[in-house]
């Protein structure tokens, strides 16, 4: 607990009373409060983006590559697609804060999933997690948990699982879209087959309520390939990609009961938004999608113009709540290559262990809190503690005016003009002209009368 801000005073030694002490120091400073977010704003992930020098063509691909990466290692150990979600939202988090250049996104997204297993009650050692991307990785070296080739790596995804704690803020919420979406689309199906299953077989042999069911599924998996988890609800994303899947199927599965359900709980700009992003990811890398691969790419653009032409016609723009000043501002931000907050100084690599944060000295403790009521509060009440505060005030004083010395040459009595009538007070009181006459009479006096006395013999 902070000490009063008022008179502080200084314990009693020997004796003595207590005595008050300014300099006496009133505690710790408080250092960094963080808050965690479970959503964000297009603009906000933008901004992360520019700060971090994302380059598009280049991150894109390891984004997409590393959460292929997880769901690969997701269906290797059988885990349920809840833990999927909650590592690709943790993988996206890790990356919107560093560059690509500090780390191995292979190590960021088995990390991921190392962290997400725990926080999903699906708890997988690391050494399996990693064992199981080097037998997808090289299925002719196959090795098993327990071998010393995973040694080192397990260390570094153990070290690693800090700092994607600390960039998630310790906030484990995820949304899981899939249990919504079988529910809703088992609604737009056929009464008699609502009660199918999971279907698991070719897409040629599928019929069109199982080819609906299998899309959307598949759909919802793609999504974690884009940003759209971390800036929309579960709700919007099940209305996107329902919708979606009926335009890609050229069906009409959207019947009016849904609209009035949903209406105060979403937007339907997030779902444009949503359903942009998806054919962003179907038109630009199909190959590295499961939905994707079923479609020719003229028949997605199409349906991407239809969906732009739906927005426009409704009046929404591109992106949600974005601000255009903030937008054409300049940043003058500089990346540096190794932050204190970096999670290594080198890139990641087989064999590094080192994972130590680098803090500043002043940067102080790091601490995370979820009510942000709690934390205002917080705040200003520590403020009170180390806020330096100053009153100005005016006050009139009353100066005395110096006359200056008079000068005592303008006081002798008399100037040169006076020499004749005041002849013994010009001697008593001359002035100091620089001659210095031995015979202690003025030189200008001598010379005067000498001139006179020879003139006067002269006449005579």
């Amino acid at each position: 607990m902070a000490p009063s801000a008022a008179n502080p005073t200084a314990p009693a030694t020997n004796g003595q009373s207590a005595a008050p002490a300014d300099d006496v120091p009133i505690g710790p400073v408080t250092g960094l409060s963080e808050m965690a977010t479970q959503y964000i704003s297009e603009q906000t992930l933008q901004q992360r983006l520019k700060a971090i020098a994302y380059e598009e063509a280049k991150d894109d691909h390891y984004r997409i590559r590393g959460v292929q990466l997880i769901d690969n290692v997701r269906e290797a150990l059988q885990l349920p697609i809840k833990t999927f979600d909650t590592a690709a939202i943790y993988y996206h988090r890790f990356r919107i804060r560093f560059p690509s250049s500090e780390y191995n996104y292979e190590d960021v997204a088995l990390a991921a999933l190392f962290v997400a297993c725990k926080s999903e009650d699906t708890i997988k050692k690391s050494r399996d997690i990693l064992c199981a991307a080097h037998n997808l990785r090289s299925p002719h070296d196959k090795k098993t948990p327990d071998d010393k080739h995973f040694d080192a790596p397990s260390k570094f995804t153990i070290g690693l699982e800090r700092h994607i704690l600390e960039t998630i803020g310790f906030d484990f919420r995820a949304p899981y879209p899939q249990k919504l979406l079988i529910k809703m689309a088992k609604k737009l199906v056929p009464e008699g087959e609502r009660n199918m299953k999971f279907p698991r077989g070719e897409w040629s042999t599928l019929t069109s309520s199982e080819k609906l069911l299998h899309t959307a599924y598949d759909m919802s998996i793609d999504i974690y390939k884009t940003f759209v988890p971390i800036k929309q609800t579960a709700l919007t994303m099940v209305l996107s990609i329902v919708r979606l899947t009926a335009m890609l199927m050229e069906q009409s599965l959207e019947p009016p009961r849904f609209k009035t359900k949903v209406a105060s709980r979403t937007q339907e700009a997030c779902v444009y938004e949503t359903m942009l992003d998806l054919m962003d990811l179907y038109t630009t890398h199909p190959r590295s999608t499961k939905v994707g691969l079923n479609y020719e790419l003229q028949h997605l653009m199409d349906v991407k113009i239809e969906i732009n032409k739906r927005m426009t016609a409704e009046g929404f723009q591109r992106y949600t709540a974005m601000c255009k000043k903030c937008t054409d501002q300049p940043d003058n931000r500089s990346v540096t290559p190794g932050s204190v907050t970096s999670p290594a100084t080198n890139i990641s690599g087989t064999g590094g262990t080192s994972v130590k944060r680098k803090r500043a000295n002043s940067e102080g403790t790091l601490r995370f809190v979820f009510d942000a009521g709690a934390a205002r509060q917080e705040r200003n009440l520590a403020a009170t503690y180390f806020n330096d505060e100053y009153e100005e005030y005016e006050v009139e004083v009353e100066e005395e005016i110096k006359v200056p010395p008079t000068d005592p040459r303008h006081n002798a009595g008399g100037g040169r003009g006076s020499h004749h009538g005041h002849h013994g007070g010009h001697h008593n009181n001359r002035h100091d002209y620089g001659y210095h006459n031995r015979g202690g009479r003025h030189p200008y006096h001598d010379n005067r009368h000498r001139g006179n006395r020879r003139g006067g013999a002269g006449m005579n």
